[in-house]
């Protein structure tokens, strides 16, 4: 058996805070620049994540900060933490990469660091990767999710050219937590505020209560999984939506971190999609 060439190690890129805005009470945009983005790049998906590396108090990582010599010297525990987000927006000529960040006060890793950043402050991350753009082929476009997959929806409305026919579900906490966006005529945007009832419960009853135009959809659906797992169901097997036609992931689940849900997703979406798989034949 051939041996499988050596996995790349992923390309690190050192940004600097320019500034942070508070989009609305639970969304935080921070902007990063600096010469440490030279080699950064991005704008074939509108998906595009990258994963931000957050050093543990109390452990020297050493200069020049290198991951592959961190986590082939220190134990893991030790290893910088990892959280994944979704690029908003890049401007090339600029060399601005935004980035949104729920927060939800002390909660979490991400969120309270960007409640505090200042401007200077630097941050390294590795990416960016990606798969999902809207397709132009597609006689219409689905887009739904919660705060996690709203900065995702966001830059596919504003990629999709004038008349394209789309439907856009975001739930989010409250009225206050709406954004302003750029959507190009043709396209609708439904606002859900949970307003306390669970994640995904809103988001999963219009969806699958809208009445669903002809044609080819393309769809993207993300954000919590429990909520993901239904509307996959909804799409696959009420609705028949072809796989390939769906970009379909929970960013996130109930009760874990990233660290617990990254380790888990895998087998998680395997099992669902079987089901699910089997149920739309």
């Amino acid at each position: 058996m051939a041996d499988r060439p050596a996995r790349k190690p992923p390309q690190l890129h050192r940004g600097r805070v320019e500034r942070a805005e508070r989009l609305t009470p639970h969304m935080i945009r921070v902007v990063l620049g600096g010469d440490g983005l030279a080699n950064f790049d991005a704008g074939t998906y509108t998906d595009h994540y990258i994963k931000l590396l957050f050093p543990l108090d109390g452990v020297d990582y050493g200069e020049p900060f290198d991951l592959q010599r961190i986590r082939a010297e220190l134990p893991r525990d030790q290893w910088p933490r990892q959280r994944t987000y979704t690029v908003r927006r890049w401007d090339a000529d600029a060399r601005e990469l935004w980035v949104d960040f729920v927060h939800h006060g002390d909660e979490g890793l991400a969120g309270p660091w960007a409640a505090g950043v200042q401007p200077g402050d630097e941050l390294f991350f590795g990416g960016p990767g990606g798969a999902y753009a809207p397709a132009e082929d597609a006689d219409w476009h689905l887009l739904a999710g919660d705060e996690s997959a709203l900065p995702a929806i966001a830059a596919a409305l504003e990629r999709l050219p004038a008349g394209a026919a789309a439907y856009a579900f975001i739930e989010v906490d409250s009225p206050a937590d709406e954004q302003k966006l750029e959507t190009p005529t043709g396209a609708e945007v439904v606002w859900l505020h949970r307003d306390g009832a669970p994640v995904g419960q809103k988001l999963v009853r219009a969806v699958s209560e809208r009445d669903f135009p002809a044609g080819d959809v393309h769809a993207f659906v993300h954000g919590e999984a429990g909520f993901v797992k239904e509307l996959r169901r909804v799409l696959r097997v009420e609705r028949a939506v072809p796989r390939e036609r769906l970009s379909i992931s929970g960013y996130w689940r109930l009760g874990h971190d990233e660290d617990g849900w990254q380790s888990s997703k895998r087998v998680w979406n395997e099992q669902v999609e079987a089901e699910q798989e089997t149920a739309a034949r």
